[in-house]
């Protein structure tokens, strides 16, 4: 038989089947190889009376370490302006995680009623230009969710950003159940309490939905200079443009793309972030 992972724990992995969660074990030969089944696997089970094993893992499209989710096909990347304050670094980096890992990112500014409005639409338009879907929620009220409602369908979808942006309070009115439960921010720390426990597929609008616990920093360790101007599709309409065949859009003379910038067809704010993240993988600082 064939399902999806829809949650892990300890060694053991709950398969749906159909309209049925399995209990399984992964077979012994998985510990001889560097496969590991993950939540949002397709695999294989055999039954071995009412619980099952998995034999094999079919072949992923998409695959994140931290957290380990397998396919997920986008990403509602959710950051506020205020409680907590916007970490635009931050922002950048979760959506070259995404570009890097071919999942589509949709950006999802929550708690918009405390938000500076000139500010917000500021920001909105940056990545606008980016080509990037903008959204603003208020998921305590339930403003601006069935924008989210009508993109679940046919998809798997990773809630992710830093702790108390509300990831699991949209989890919850996604649902309509108290699947998560909601933490606070902290006002020594200015940031919100770890809630969630472990990684699940949650089936919702004909697709699925993960959350993921929250992320106070995220390491580009995983990326090089090469691929790095690959994760930021403004730049695709001007690469070709360069003077310089492997042009890095850093120093080199005559490069299309340092010229949109000037222009302000490509935002200059994320430029600056393409070049730090340059300057910290060729100076060896990305790995942190």
């Amino acid at each position: 038989m064939e399902g999806i992972i829809v949650k892990g724990i300890a060694g053991f992995y709950y398969v749906k089947v159909d309209n049925e969660i399995i209990e399984c074990k992964a077979r012994g030969k998985f510990r001889h190889t560097e496969l590991t089944p993950m939540v949002g696997d397709r695999v294989k089970i055999a039954m071995q009376g009412k619980k099952g094993v998995i034999e094999g893992v079919n072949q992923r499209s998409s695959e994140l370490l931290r957290p380990p989710v397998a396919n997920v096909t986008q990403a509602y990347v959710i950051f506020t302006l205020k409680d907590p304050d916007l970490n635009l670094d931050l922002l950048n980096r979760f959506i070259i995680l995404c570009e890097f890992n071919n999942i589509r990112p949709i950006i999802c500014f929550n708690k918009v009623d405390l938000a500076d409005i000139n500010e917000l639409n500021t920001t909105a338009e940056m990545f606008e230009k980016a080509s990037y879907q903008v959204h603003y929620l208020n998921a305590r009220e339930g403003i601006g969710l069935s924008h989210l409602e009508n993109m679940l369908e046919d998809n798997v979808t990773v809630l992710c950003g830093p702790s108390g942006v509300g990831k699991s309070t949209i989890l919850n009115r996604l649902t309509g159940k108290e699947l998560m439960k909601t933490g606070e921010i902290s006002e020594k720390l200015g940031r919100g309490k770890h809630t969630t426990r472990h990684c699940e597929l949650i089936e919702v609008y004909k697709g699925y939905i993960v959350d993921t616990p929250g992320f106070s920093s995220l390491s580009m360790d995983f990326i090089t200079k090469e691929k790095l101007q690959l994760c930021f599709p403004e730049f695709d309409d001007h690469m070709d443009n360069c003077k310089f065949t492997g042009c890095m859009h850093y120093k080199e003379p005559s490069c299309a793309v340092k010229e949109a910038v000037e222009d302000k067809i490509i935002a200059k704010e994320r430029y600056d972030f393409y070049v730090k993240t340059l300057e910290e993988i060729l100076n060896g600082r990305n790995k942190r």
